[in-house]
């Protein structure tokens, strides 16, 4: 039997207790990196991190439908470009109140994530890849036909989202802890989805939709549940990223930053929510010390992604599990 190999009682103790510990280790991490920039740290890196983790959430998101759920969105930088959108055109328009504008941001992507959802869903496999990519490319040339917002030139904000009159993005240190604080309210939740009875019919329905649906559960409404409440996190990320970088454009929502969200998710392990965000922050991390080092670090950077993904099964939470499993043994 399986439980008396002394292999499997070594490993098996490992990865729970790494699944345990990892996110607090992580964020707890996280929220020491202002003190470490204080200390001499480069202020640079914590604009980096602060990116690094809107992209996490953003990440996260899609991790909830393609590593939970089975479906390979490769459109999902659609949602981060409305949201992006949705803050930039609200504060041209004058409106910088947040709590005004998130509720519209929100309410706009769970109703294109309702419709595209609806759509894809009606489709598996490939059909299900290319069909969230047209959606993806359809939401990029109306972005660029906006010439009353920027076009494909993009938008300039001069104003950034502020909470009750109060500009509590325009502090960089202040800045870094909202990105921090919404990563964590988005991990919660997916952990929260994820072990309820709604994620675990989601993770039925990607071994075996069939059984799934002899046992009473419409998978389909699952599964755009599951979408609608992705894209609302993506399109959160999106309203951070405008505010971040004080600019709005269709590449946030081109065909390859879904691209880069799908490495990301990848690099960090599928389905191991902390691993997309390992991902992203080794990802954005990655990519900046490369590109500081030369400017052909895409040539260096594409291949190392690949042999990394290649030769470490899991990602970076893989590669983590076995490290623990080892040491435990």
């Amino acid at each position: 039997m399986a439980s008396s190999s002394p292999t499997a009682v070594a490993t098996r103790p490992a990865t729970p207790t790494l699944r345990r510990l990892a996110p607090p280790v992580i964020f707890l991490l996280l929220a020491l990196l202002p003190l470490a920039s204080a200390l001499g740290l480069p202020g640079h890196w914590l604009t980096l991190v602060t990116r690094a983790m809107i992209f996490a959430i953003a990440a996260l998101s899609l991790d909830l439908v393609l590593g939970i759920g089975g479906l390979v969105s490769f459109g999902h930088a659609a949602f981060i470009g409305i949201g992006a959108y949705g803050a930039g055109i609200l504060i041209t328009e004058g409106q910088t109140e947040l709590l005004v504008a998130l509720p519209v941001i929100l309410l706009v992507c769970a109703v294109f994530a309702t419709v595209t959802g609806y759509v894809s869903l009606r489709t598996r496999g490939v059909a299900f890849i290319m069909i969230t990519l047209a959606f993806g490319q359809m939401a990029f040339y109306f972005a660029q036909a906006l010439s009353a917002y920027g076009g494909d030139d993009g938008l300039t904000l001069y104003e950034k989202s502020t909470l009750f009159g109060h500009d509590i993005l325009g502090n960089r240190t202040g800045f870094y802890y909202v990105a921090l604080g919404t990563l964590a309210f988005c991990y919660w939740l997916a952990r929260r989805i994820v072990s309820s009875r709604f994620g675990r019919v989601l993770r039925a329905a990607r071994e075996n939709a069939v059984r799934v649906t002899v046992t009473g559960y419409d998978v389909n409404h699952v599964r755009l549940g599951a979408y609608v409440i992705s894209g609302m996190m993506a399109g959160l990320s999106g309203f951070l990223l405008a505010n971040q970088t004080d600019f709005v454009s269709p590449a946030y929502m081109s065909w390859p930053r879904s691209g880069e969200l799908i490495f990301m998710v990848v690099l960090g392990g599928v389905g191991s929510l902390y691993g997309a965000i390992l991902g992203a922050l080794a990802f954005l991390v990655t990519e900046d010390v490369l590109s500081s080092l030369t400017q052909n670090w895409k040539i260096i950077f594409g291949p190392l992604i690949v042999l990394f993904v290649l030769f470490t099964r899991g990602g970076i939470a893989g590669l983590a599990k076995k490290l623990g499993g080892r040491r435990d043994g």
